[in-house]
């Protein structure tokens, strides 16, 4: 639990921190408390970057650190995180009638940005990597697992192979807040997760005791670094020019679902988005494929 007591804030920030986050406990119930700490430290930075008592803020305050986080050059998901932060920080203190400010925060127009996707020809480019060693097939299995489930890199670098039912074609994961989910994955990532798992997983372990089911040349689980390191090695040997990440397969796989027909709710339940407004943004990004429909079937156009 945070040390509030410690944060470089008046003592008038620092009570009401305090009381707010013994709200967070027992009126709105939160039990994880990474969670409570993220409302609390994004709270707690607000009002920091500010250097004023809670009660001389105003709408303008807000939208000086939105900016401010621009300039920094945050991410739009860490600026959202923040602004749902600071939202529920005011509305605590609107609810609590302790201040009364006239509530009205919008994502500003610079952070209306939308995800970064593969098309499905560079998907295909990406995954049609020879396979010429054990490595290779790891690879292999590591980039149709993610394609198909669209697990984050975290979940996916944690899984055993006791999360993998090839009979079942379901991947179970714990996401944020350690939440389980279960997945379903395709024939294609499961006919190679079984080639690895069953011939060349062994063949990683090099005499260590490991639980992880995919390792890297150490025999010890495979980084969060490690493997974006061989996702850009890979991209660039299939001439994928583009600079790629790891999250970027992620918001292919649920933009692919969505313009193929997919729900959003669906979507939301394979992601493991807790609210179905964090899904939603794919519906902007989808709309590439009406702009296609348009130009296609317009007598006009």
């Amino acid at each position: 639990m945070l040390d509030i007591k410690t944060f470089k804030l008046s003592d008038k920030n620092k009570e009401i921190l305090e009381k707010y986050n013994t709200y967070l406990i027992t009126v709105k119930f939160l039990n994880i408390e990474s969670t409570i700490n993220s409302y609390i430290l994004d709270a707690y930075k607000y009002l920091e970057y500010l250097g004023k008592d809670y009660d001389k803020t105003d709408n303008d305050d807000i939208y000086r650190y939105l900016t401010y986080l621009d300039k920094e050059k945050y991410s739009i998901y860490s600026v959202v995180r923040k602004i749902s932060s600071i939202k529920s920080f005011y509305t605590y203190l609107i609810n609590e009638d302790i201040y009364k400010i006239n509530l009205d925060i919008e994502r500003p127009k610079f952070y209306k940005k939308l995800p970064k996707v593969l098309t499905i020809d560079e998907v295909d480019k990406l995954l049609d990597i020879p396979l010429d060693t054990p490595f290779d097939y790891r690879n292999k299995a590591m980039l149709e697992l993610m394609y198909a489930t669209g697990l984050r890199v975290s979940e996916l670098i944690d899984l055993t192979p006791l999360n993998i039912d090839l009979d079942k074609q379901i991947v179970r994961c714990y996401g944020k807040g350690n939440k389980e989910r279960i997945v379903p994955m395709g024939k294609i990532a499961c006919k190679y997760l079984k080639i690895y798992m069953e011939e060349y997983r062994s063949l990683f372990l090099k005499g260590y005791i490991c639980d992880n089911l995919f390792l890297n040349n150490h025999g010890k689980k495979m980084t969060r670094q490690g493997f974006f390191k061989n996702l850009k090695i890979i991209a660039n040997k299939q001439g994928i020019t583009d600079e790629i990440t790891p999250h970027m397969l992620r918001h292919s796989f649920a933009t692919h679902l969505l313009n193929n027909g997919a729900d959003l709710r669906s979507i939301q339940m394979m992601l493991g988005h807790e609210n179905i407004s964090t899904t939603g943004i794919y519906t902007n990004v989808s709309t590439d494929k009406i702009k296609d429909n348009y130009d296609l079937y317009y007598p006009e156009g």
